[in-house]
């Protein structure tokens, strides 16, 4: 089989244009026989299992009566599906109002997150975050005020019901507390908080530690997903940041480098409990 690369814009692809026909009211069948293609290309479609051409997508977005924004959302994807190696720029394939992560975090039954310069954005409060936004040069009060709330509602995640709430782990270098942001004594407040959820924790990587591979990974998430029988419905994936883009990993080989370096990570870190009292110590010596 040749190798093309992430299977993670064929995955969302797939998704995105399943959500599409049933908001249409079109079943499967009926999508089917429009297209003329059989029931069994149609699965394969929309559970990503294959590379799809722009222009049958386009196709589908007609007879699904998709907006143009998505349609031109799901045309990019089928480009992308194709490549032997994805890297997604936000405003440039992708329209940037689209964020394909928010997808993904919303799918996972696990998450992974290891931070060497920032508060994770499931763990941060508005005002941390908004002092983020303002970082950017000639940001609005609006702009920020829509990042804010696009957190926000990313982080209603951790505490639903149904699906269950995903696990998260998060392991800090403490030098990110250290950092001169505005309200940081209430954000240590809220990792704190956060850390007594029973699927949420917080460990800090002390200053003191020794260097590691993860100076060379830099921040990044690891997703794993629900399984169905004895396999997981998706792929790891590991996604990682960067100041243009963002690059999706799902290759074994790929998954498995990530791994070794959270595995280090964990070794090195403090656990939960005396992190939480180093949290307490820094938010006590720096902030009152």
């Amino acid at each position: 089989m040749t190798d093309i690369g992430s299977t993670v814009p064929r995955r969302e692809l797939g998704r995105l244009l399943r959500q599409t026909r049933e908001q249409a009211g079109i079943g499967l069948e009926v999508a089917a026989s429009n297209l003329e293609w059989s029931r069994a290309k149609m699965y394969r479609i929309e559970s990503g299992q294959t590379p799809m051409r722009a222009l049958d997508v386009d196709q589908m977005c007609r007879l699904y009566g998709a907006s143009p924004e998505m349609t031109e959302v799901l045309v990019s994807l089928a480009k992308e599906s194709k490549s032997k190696g994805w890297y997604h720029a936000y405003g440039e394939v992708i329209p940037r109002w689209f964020e394909l992560y928010v997808g993904l975090e919303s799918a996972a039954s696990s998450i992974r997150t290891y931070e060497h310069a920032l508060v994770p954005g499931l763990l941060q409060t508005p005002e941390y975050t908004a002092a983020i936004v303002r970082t950017r040069r000639g940001v609005s009060d609006e702009e920020v005020a829509k990042v804010v709330g696009l957190r926000t509602e990313r982080q209603r995640l951790l505490t639903r019901r149904h699906p269950a709430a995903p696990r998260l782990e998060v392991i800090i270098e403490e030098a990110v507390l250290h950092k001169l942001v505005p309200g940081m004594g209430r954000q240590i407040d809220h990792l704190l908080a956060s850390s007594e959820a029973p699927n949420v924790s917080v460990r800090l990587l002390p200053i003191a530690e020794k260097l590691s591979r993860a100076a060379i990974a830099g921040s990044f998430v690891v997703l794993d997903f629900p399984t169905k029988g004895a396999r997981s419905a998706e792929p790891t994936t590991v996604f990682n940041e960067g100041l243009s883009g963002a690059l999706y990993l799902d290759r074994l080989e790929e998954v498995k480098a990530y791994a070794e370096v959270w595995n280090t990570l964990r070794e090195q870190a403090l656990d939960v409990e005396d992190s939480c009292e180093l949290m307490q110590e820094i938010k006590e010596r720096h902030y009152g």
